[in-house]
């Protein structure tokens, strides 16, 4: 136990340096955390959501997708890991599908161009995270292995809201956050995202970034027991009586109608916006020139939606393990990078995807039903 305990604290050092302190607290208390990281590269970028707009073709805004090749216009509430043969996920068991906004710059000339995604730092040892360019780096934490209970198939959820653009509590403020690179190669990643206001922010930050921003969005940890999903997506899921677990953390008590502590999930988002630090193309107000894909200029609505969808008990085998970190756990298997990027979904909204726009893909734009 000891040299696991060791071992474990040696680990996070490396992933997350300066979150030791806390981490020996934590430990002390629950025993040894496990936490999964690894990537996932993108499966498709396309104006589709089987959450929010099912069967909706095109959705209102355009998302970055990666996971199980099962994903489409529409996802019956189902173990969609049936669904896919192939998944884009470092886990080979992993055919869920998680996704988020694309982030987009706007030219002092009134046009966009998607920003591109980076790859993943290198952290234990992990290569294949870090050639995933385009995809999006998936963390499991499961603070007291054991007494965490992973997804069950058909599950899913969604964090954040789309359309909110100010905020009046801090609430949210660690689990939802941008990090402002100072520098090449990840400057300044020196410590657990969304815990320190000097380093993180809610907003998009407002200045240049010598290295490209990164988001984090953390989802609730706390579930009702019985709905596979609600009619929004969020209310069969909750944060800890005492407000949302900071990254790593059990948290406080789960509230009584959400009674079962579910694992920590946080999806981290590297854009590449460095192609765009010309000061002299920003808006001539010298506002920040990012927008999400909702429109969003503020970098508040920020969401995340999750799909489950790992192989059997694999995920639950992980979260009641102890002492695993980065892309190795238990008996899970893996799969290098090629098999990962061969697996993909047909696009279905044809649009301009990486050239100049003049309007966000959005819902202007006819729709129909599937």
């Amino acid at each position: 136990m000891i040299l696991t305990t060791l071992l474990t604290l040696a680990a996070v050092a490396q992933a997350v340096p300066g979150y030791v302190n806390e981490l020996e607290s934590l430990e002390k208390r629950q025993g040894s955390t496990t936490m999964l990281r690894f990537g996932c590269s993108q499966v498709v970028i396309d104006r589709l959501d089987p959450l929010v707009n099912p069967g909706q073709v095109p959705s209102t805004h355009v998302h970055q997708i990666v996971g199980g090749n099962g994903f489409n216009a529409t996802m019956p509430v189902t173990d969609v890991s049936t669904l896919a043969d192939c998944t884009t996920c470092q886990f080979s068991e992993d055919f869920s599908n998680y996704w988020t906004a694309n982030l987009y710059f706007k030219a002092r000339n009134g046009t966009y161009k998607r920003v591109q995604q980076g790859g993943a730092a290198l952290q234990f040892n992990d290569k294949v995270s870090t050639q995933i360019g385009g995809g999006i780096l998936i963390y499991y934490v499961s603070a007291s292995p054991g007494k965490i209970t992973a997804f069950k198939p058909g599950f899913r959820m969604l964090v954040g809201d789309p359309n909110q653009r100010s905020r009046t509590g801090t609430t949210l403020k660690r689990q939802n956050c941008y990090r402002c690179y100072t520098g090449p190669n990840f400057g300044g990643d020196n410590a657990a995202p969304c815990q320190d206001a000097k380093l993180d922010t809610e907003k998009f930050p407002t200045d240049v970034c010598k290295g490209g921003i990164r988001s984090n969005v953390l989802f609730p940890t706390c579930w009702d027991g019985k709905n596979l999903d609600s009619p929004n997506h969020q209310d069969h899921i909750a944060y800890p009586k005492s407000g949302p677990a900071n990254f790593l953390s059990l948290g406080g008590d789960c509230p009584s109608t959400h009674p079962v502590r579910i694992p920590q999930l946080m999806y981290e988002v590297v854009w590449d916006t460095t192609p765009f630090n010309n000061k002299a193309e920003w808006p001539a107000d010298g506002s920040q020139p990012f927008v999400l894909s909702t429109g969003d200029p503020t970098g508040l609505g920020q969401h995340a939606d999750y799909v489950f969808g790992w192989k059997a008990d694999s995920l639950q085998k992980a979260m009641d393990a102890s002492g695993c970190m980065g892309a190795k756990c238990a008996s899970l298997k893996t799969q290098t990078i090629d098999p990962m990027k061969k697996c993909a979904v047909k696009k279905v909204v044809q649009e301009n995807q990486d050239g100049w726009i003049k309007e966000l893909p959005g819902i202007a734009m006819p729709m129909q039903m599937v």
